[in-house]
């Protein structure tokens, strides 16, 4: 893996605070850094390929958007349907991410979870009915944890 030079430090403290809310987000980040467009994404392709960037992704704040009813479902699927169940929920329109994690029993008996959002509570709900449609019998029990707060999210950061 090659280090980090001065220019890719550039970028990173360019972007610490996000990419700009621009139709051309790589553009404006080279004219503050010096670079061209293309310049910036062959180097931040680099910094992925090297695991320097794990990935560039949207953050969207759910509550600004009018989402205040964030609820993570929780399932106790069957583990050898897991893994399918769980790509056919990850990949339901109102699901933001879906991930597989161990139970933790007798406590925790869940081990597939999906994050839902919605306007209400209740519109959340009826997300959570729909992923246990499709769940069907592999599904043996769940729950949904709703936010109180919202967490504050960042990315990578370089010490000064």
């Amino acid at each position: 893996m090659k280090p980090l030079d001065d220019i890719d430090r550039a970028l990173i403290r360019a972007t610490q605070a996000g990419l700009p809310f621009d139709p051309r987000p790589y553009a404006r980040v080279g004219e503050a850094v010096g670079l061209s467009e293309g310049e910036v994404i062959d180097r931040f392709a680099r910094l992925i390929d090297n695991g320097i960037v794990r990935r560039i992704g949207v953050v969207p704040n759910h509550f600004r958007l009018g989402l205040s009813a964030n609820g993570m479902t929780v399932w106790d699927v069957a583990d050898d349907e897991a893994e399918r169940l769980g790509a056919w929920v990850g990949a339901l329109d109102f699901v933001s991410h879906c991930y597989l994690r161990p139970r933790a029993p007798p406590d925790w008996p869940y081990n597939l979870f999906a994050m839902v959002h919605g306007a209400t509570h209740e519109e959340a709900r009826e997300k959570a009915r729909r992923i246990a449609d499709l769940l069907g019998p592999a599904c043996r029990g769940s729950d949904i944890l709703f936010s109180t707060r919202i967490l504050k999210k960042t990315g990578l950061r370089l010490a000064e």
